[in-house]
């Protein structure tokens, strides 16, 4: 029999993916469609695209390497006190275990003599799962989320900073941005839901409903500070 695969096993590297490019690709596109609107000369549109890519991708790399951070040091307190209470009382904490598992359905027995097998083999490991949701042995890791958030940030930045670079002079160029960026995000949306297991439809009219709302906005914006010069 073939192994059982599961999506969920890929959420964690997945979000950090999708949000970063995401970020990258709406943020950028927004900003420079929101200067050429306001009808900056070219050396200025790319220079405000190329320090949007730089400040994002330091911004995300910051932004999760501080929460990643923040929720492994909740983790590694929940764990510490689990240890403690185990060391301190480990009766409570098996018949704690065994309860636990009494609630999902297991029967008294089996409960109790499934809490003490776990126990056996690894009591923390057998807490922290059961009780708080967690596993030890593969705790956050904030350096690489940070590393892989600026990465994807950074590469989809670069897609519609690489239409303005390559676009004509002219007001074409704010039309190439917007096309680029809107096939880009509908690219996105299409492999996260592929990767995940989830519908591609709705993913792909999701990104592109509020990438389209962002640019449209910067454009307003930029388009009423260009007739108020």
């Amino acid at each position: 029999m073939p192994k059982e695969g599961h999506y969920v096993t890929r959420t964690g590297w997945l979000r950090a993916a999708v949000l970063g490019a995401n970020a990258g690709i709406v943020s950028t596109a927004s900003l420079l469609v929101g200067v050429l609107a306001a009808g900056m000369d070219r050396p200025a549109v790319l220079l405000t695209g190329l320090a949007g890519l730089t400040a994002g991708a330091f911004s995300m790399a910051a932004g999760e390497y501080v929460s990643v951070a923040a929720q492994s040091d909740s983790e590694a307190a929940d764990l510490e006190r689990e240890r403690r209470a185990l060391a301190q009382d480990p009766d409570y904490e098996l018949e704690e275990l065994a309860g636990g598992l009494e609630a999902r359905g297991v029967a008294e027995d089996l409960a109790v003599e499934g809490a003490r097998q776990m126990t056996d083999h690894d009591a923390l490991d057998a807490h922290a799962r059961e009780e708080l949701g967690l596993s030890y042995s593969a705790p956050p890791e904030p350096l690489r989320a940070a590393v892989a958030s600026a990465a994807a940030f950074a590469i989809g930045a670069g897609l519609p900073l690489g239409a303005a670079v390559l676009a004509p002079q002219g007001g074409a160029a704010l039309g190439m941005v917007a096309a680029v960026t809107l096939v880009a995000l509908a690219l996105l949306g299409a492999a996260g839901a592929l990767a995940g297991g989830a519908p591609v439809g709705r993913a792909v009219i999701r990104v592109l409903l509020w990438g389209g709302l962002a640019m449209a906005v910067t454009a307003g914006v930029g388009r009423i500070f260009h007739m108020a010069v």
